[in-house]
C-alpha cells in the first residue's frame, strides 16, 4: 500500500496534467497591433504578447558607432529584402548602443515587414516553437536576445546552438537571431582552461573547454564589437541629446564640465550615460524656470 506522501505526489502530478489539458489555448496573435512582440512562457506553452509601446529610437540618434551601424544595417537590409543574411552577435562595452541599434533598425525597416520578438535567456528552450509559429508568416522576424550570457549548466545554451546551426531542422528563411552580450564568447572563461591547451608540432591547439565556449559565438555569422567612447565622442553625444531635448546652449563650458563629472561618478563614458546626463540637465533647467 502506498504511503500518504507518495499518493499526494501522484495526485499533484495528475492535477498538473489536467490543468495543462484544460488550460485555454494561446490566443491568436494580432500581428497588426505592433511591430515588436515578447515571448511569455506559460505552463501549457508560451504566447507572443504585443509590445504596445515599442522604443522609437531613430538610427540618427546613435552616435559614435558608425561602422557598427553600417555593418548591422547592411545585414538587416539584405534580410528584409529577401536575400541571404546572417545571425548577428553584438558584444562589447556596456551602454554603447548594442540593443539600441537593434531597436533603431526595427523602426527603420518596420514598414518593409520587419518584426522583432524579444526572448529572455531562460525561455530560449522555446526557440523551436517560436520559429515554428512564425515560419509561415510573410513578415521577417528578428529574434532578439538582450544581454546574453550563460553558465555551462544552463539548458538555453544548447538550445540556442541548435537553432543557430546544428539542428536536424533547417533554419527558417524569415527568422534571424540578433543577440547582445558583454562577453564575446557568451560564457565565463577561466584561467585553468588554458592549461588544457596542447602542442602539436609548432601549433598550439586549445582544449575542449575553450573550444566548447567558442563554438556558440562561432555560430553567429556576424560579430560586431562596441568599444568605450573617447571623451570627445562622449561630449558629442551629450551635445546631440541636449539639442534633441531643446537645450540650445549645448556647447557651454559649464555643461561640458558637468557632463564629465557625471560620467566620472558613474565610471563610464557611454551613450547611455550621456543620455542620462542630458535628461537630468534639461529636466532640472526647465523645472527651475517653471518655478
Amino acid at each position: 500500500m502506498e504511503d500518504f506522501g507518495t499518493l499526494a505526489g501522484r495526485v499533484e502530478a495528475l492535477i498538473t496534467r489536467l490543468e495543462e489539458l484544460i488550460a485555454p489555448a494561446a490566443p491568436e496573435v494580432d500581428w497588426s497591433c505592433s511591430i515588436a512582440f515578447r515571448w511569455v512562457r506559460r505552463r501549457n506553452g508560451g504566447l507572443l504578447r504585443p509590445v504596445l509601446n515599442p522604443h522609437r529610437i531613430a538610427a540618427d540618434d546613435l552616435k559614435g558607432i558608425d561602422e557598427q551601424r553600417q555593418a548591422v544595417d547592411q545585414n538587416t537590409r539584405q534580410f528584409v529584402s529577401g536575400y541571404p543574411a546572417n545571425n548577428v552577435l553584438l558584444t562589447g562595452a556596456r551602454g554603447t548602443g548594442k540593443s539600441s541599434l537593434v531597436k533603431a533598425l526595427l523602426n527603420k525597416y518596420a514598414r518593409k515587414g520587419l518584426r522583432l520578438i524579444e526572448v529572455g535567456k531562460h525561455d530560449l528552450l522555446d526557440l523551436p516553437e517560436i520559429i515554428e509559429r512564425v515560419a509561415a508568416r510573410p513578415e521577417r522576424f528578428i529574434v532578439f536576445c538582450d544581454d546574453l550570457s550563460f553558465s555551462a549548466e544552463e539548458p538555453g545554451y544548447q538550445a540556442l546552438k541548435a537553432v543557430l546551426d546544428g539542428s536536424v531542422s533547417a533554419p527558417s528563411d524569415n527568422v534571424l537571431v540578433y543577440a547582445t552580450s558583454n562577453r564575446r564568447h557568451l560564457m565565463p572563461e577561466y584561467l585553468v582552461e588554458n592549461l588544457e591547451a596542447h602542442r602539436v608540432g609548432e601549433e598550439i591547439h586549445p582544449g575542449e573547454s575553450v573550444e566548447e565556449k567558442v563554438s556558440l559565438s562561432e555560430r553567429f555569422g556576424i560579430w560586431v564589437s562596441f568599444y568605450p567612447f573617447s571623451q570627445e565622442d562622449y561630449l558629442r553625444i551629450v551635445n546631440h541629446w541636449l539639442q534633441r531635448l531643446g537645450i540650445d546652449e549645448a556647447s557651454n563650458g559649464d555643461i561640458e564640465r558637468a557632463a564629465l563629472q557625471w560620467a566620472l561618478a558613474r565610471g563610464s563614458r557611454s551613450g547611455r550615460v550621456a543620455l542620462q546626463f542630458a535628461r537630468d540637465w534639461a529636466g532640472s533647467r526647465r523645472f527651475k524656470k517653471r518655478r
